[in-house]
């Protein structure tokens, strides 16, 4: 049987780094493996739950979610028999899940407001992450898995939208230029140097890339390597927090 997989491949991207900033934050637990399984589980599940809204193929969209849910719910309880409070990360997402659902019912699934309630809503998992090993929330905790997360998928949305969808856009272009230098300058004033360097890629690559006829796959390929920068530089400044 062929799985029923999300087309949307940046998003392995926002499954794998907030979760894991929130782990090198909170320090990391045995319960973190099922933890992650059943998130990627629930990821997965999301993706032919919310497509249910466009009231297509109900039968086999349910069946994809009911394969990819119960698994993921299962995995789940192993966090939660250990700190059961972390559920109310899920109560947090549910906003969240209620905008995609809405865009998607509208077939808007590429709005701006769409990308950003994902990304709001996969940050909130290093959020619960961080939680599940430390049992409480700091500003620091606040800042660093969450708040960065958010700052550099926000950035990511820009950047992806100037290369294909509006990238004869020059209103979004300089949206994009100022977002991205004003992030890695404000980092720099607030004095977190090894932050902003981490961001310095994402401005590079936003400046220098714009206009290069380049294909979705050299995008996505160039994303996963910016990825990577960014988890290691944001790990290594949270071991030092640490």
């Amino acid at each position: 049987m062929k799985l029923f997989l999300p087309k949307q491949h940046g998003a392995w991207a926002m499954l794998i780094i907030p979760f894991w900033l929130g782990v090198i934050d909170g320090g990391f637990i045995w319960q973190d493996i099922p933890f992650f399984i059943g998130w990627i589980l629930l990821y997965l599940a999301t993706y032919p739950m919310l497509l249910l809204f466009k009231k297509k193929k109900i039968s086999f969209y349910t069946k994809w979610t009911i394969i990819y849910i119960v698994p993921a719910l299962l995995l789940m309880l192993f966090p939660l028999i250990h700190r059961p409070s972390i559920v109310f990360f899920g109560f947090m997402m549910l906003p969240f899940f209620a905008i995609n659902a809405y865009f998607t019912s509208k077939n808007k699934d590429r709005a701006f407001m769409n990308d950003l309630s994902a990304v709001f809503a996969f940050s909130i998992a290093g959020l619960a992450s961080s939680y599940l090993g430390q049992g409480t929330l700091t500003l620091h905790t606040l800042i660093f898995p969450f708040l960065t997360s958010i700052l550099f998928f926000i950035g990511c949305t820009f950047y992806v939208k100037t290369m294909i969808r509006e990238k004869k856009n020059t209103i979004f272009k300089w949206i994009s230029w100022t977002y991205h230098f004003l992030v890695v300058a404000v980092w720099f004033i607030c004095g977190f140097w090894i932050v902003a360097v981490a961001y310095i890629p994402s401005l590079l690559r936003a400046y220098f890339f714009y206009g290069k006829k380049l294909s979705p796959l050299q995008i996505g390929i160039y994303e996963i390597i910016n990825s990577a920068i960014i988890f290691i530089i944001l790990g290594i400044q949270l071991h030092i927090l640490h």
